[in-house]
């Protein structure tokens, strides 16, 4: 049976490389989401019509950012909306 010692610096070493796969991982799962969604895709998400997205807008449930003429949704408004119902 061999014996195998750890020191202090390869518990330091695996500490670094096990935070950094759990970085990465994160890093992945947030880039699978978009944080922005243009109006089709929020009334696709929410099976909703252009009528019923634009009174979230109006009533102010949901707010949007226009870029040349396109309306965005942050994804995080969505979801605290969908949270809040």
């Amino acid at each position: 049976m061999a014996l195998e010692v750890l020191t202090k610096d390869d518990l330091q070493k695996f500490k670094a490389e096990l935070l950094e796969d759990i970085k990465q991982l994160f890093h992945i799962r947030t880039t699978e989401q978009k944080l922005w969604l243009r109006s089709s895709e929020v009334k696709e998400l929410l099976n909703i019509s252009s009528g019923t997205l634009q009174n979230l807008r109006i009533s102010g449930e949901l707010k949007c950012s226009k870029v040349g003429g396109i309306n965005y949704y942050d994804y995080r408004d969505i979801e605290k909306m969908l949270n809040q119902k």
